[in-house]
């Protein structure tokens, strides 16, 4: 059973395409957790439908488009997912190159085929829906709950206690932690790059990804 440190309480967090290391060592501290969407809209927020990875040259931002909200006041859960720019083939040719030389990146990435190819626009035409079939894979393969069903308990039916967590918090977190160094690909050319989305981790070190987490 994995250890946790606040047992009885489920964590809310804004939302995140494919959240960073810390981010997840967040969640696994709690029960549960879930990705608050019915948060307002604010376009500022890029990192609700943007991710960071480590390619050959470092670091290098990766970008869902959104289509543009019809109305100002609308929230995270009302944004569609754009077809700007095949965006799915240009994520899927850079986390190819990126990590396929890594341990685990063929043992993993047929999981994610299905955010990474035509028809996606499809399968998830909202951003929610997007990021959520993301979070469902990586919280399978660190070992996380799925969403609601931490210890059977539902954050929607408040029989834990919930804590919310604000974007400002998040960022705050990223530029204080210091997170402990482990292994990346071409640590021995780049030296190692913190603050990488959750599937840097994954594609590096695989189940050992639990392990870290627990000690971050």
């Amino acid at each position: 059973m994995r250890p946790v440190i606040y047992p009885n309480s489920c964590v809310v967090l804004p939302p995140r395409l494919c959240g960073s290391v810390e981010y997840y060592a967040y969640a696994w501290k709690y029960a549960d957790y879930v990705q608050d969407w019915s948060r307002k809209f604010d376009k500022r927020d890029k990192d609700t439908h943007r991710f960071t990875i480590a390619d050959t040259r470092g670091q290098l931002s990766l970008t869902v488009p959104i289509s543009k909200p019809a109305s100002s006041s609308c929230r995270w859960s009302d944004i569609e997912v754009s077809t700007h720019g095949a965006w799915w083939d240009v994520h899927r040719v850079a986390l190819e190159s990126a990590y396929g030389r890594t341990p685990f990146f063929e043992f993993y990435v047929d999981r994610f085929l299905p955010m990474l190819t035509v028809g996606v626009e499809d399968r998830y035409p909202r951003l929610e829906e997007l990021a959520s079939a993301w979070d469902a894979e990586i919280r399978s393969i660190l070992g996380l709950p799925k969403q609601g069903q931490g210890d059977g308990m539902s954050p929607e039916g408040h029989s834990a206690d919930l804590v919310k967590v604000e974007p400002a918090e998040m960022s705050a977190l990223r530029a204080n932690v210091e997170t402990t160094p482990y292994y990346q690909v071409r640590a021995d050319k780049l030296g190692f790059i913190p603050h990488l989305s959750i599937l840097d981790l994954i594609f590096n070190l695989g189940s050992e990804s639990q392990l870290y987490l627990q000690n971050l």
